[in-house]
Formats: structure tokens, sequence, C-alpha cells
């Protein structure tokens, strides 16, 4: 599957190692993950030299090239919120996974939208389960 994963950049860099456990797993797992570099230690200087513009419009073809869209939201980012709303516009299954001590956005935990499952972690193993899981029956559906 091609799997959008998204992920704090600007917000935050403190759940870095969460991201690359994650990135890692799907691409060990035989999937797609056009965005793996977010959660690189040198997203930040990578990042940096490409126009804001050019950002947005990499990043909306990634998603809706996408079979799911995964987000770590526990560290609060205006990219990643408006990744998931964009994906849930196009219809895509969205898993918004965040660590099971921090709260959430209401906007996010809130939202009714069929495609949208919010579930809380409390260690890197049992956000690993939950993707499985969450893919597991995307691809059985």
């Amino acid at each position: 599957m091609n799997i959008y994963f998204a992920c704090s950049i600007t917000g935050g860099r403190t759940l870095e190692s969460a991201y690359q456990e994650f990135t890692r797993i799907l691409l060990e797992d035989g999937h797609e993950v056009p965005t793996s570099h977010l959660a690189g230690s040198d997203v930040m200087a990578l990042e940096k030299v490409i126009d804001p513009r050019e950002v947005y419009e990499r990043d909306v073809a990634w998603i809706r090239a996408c079979d799911a869209l995964i987000a770590e939201a526990s560290v609060p980012s205006h990219g990643v919120g408006y990744e998931i709303g964009f994906a849930l516009e196009q219809r895509k299954p969205v898993l918004c996974l965040a660590q099971a001590d921090l709260s959430v956005s209401k906007m996010i935990t809130g939202n009714p939208h069929p495609a949208l499952q919010v579930k809380f972690y409390q260690d890197i193993s049992g956000g690993i389960s939950i993707i499985r899981e969450f893919l597991a029956n995307i691809i059985c559906e």
C-alpha cells in the first residue's frame, strides 16, 4: 500500500524517534511511504530549501495518490491537521495516532467522519500494533 505518513516538522520534533520507528516498520512491511524522509533527523535542513508552494503541491499530490494516511498527532502541528482534513476530503482512510498521556485537538477527536480513526498508544510497540491492525482492515475491505 501507498501510505502517507504525517508528523510534526516545524511544530516540534520531540517524537522524532517514534516517527522513525513507525516509518521503518511501514517500509519493512513492504509499504510505499513517500514521506518517510520526514521522520529523519535532517528533515529541517532538507525542507528548508524547498519553496512553500512546492511543498504544498508535492504533499497534496502524495495525499491524492495514497491509499491511506497515518498521522502521529501527539505534537500539535498545523500541517498535520491540514493533511488529516485534506485526506478525509479525498475519502482516504485516516489513522490519527497519539501518545496516551497527551491530548489531541478536539477538532480531530470529535470528528465523526467514518474514515477517521483516532487511537492512543502507550509505547512504540503499541503504536505499531495499532498501525498494522488499521492497515489490515483496509486490505480486507
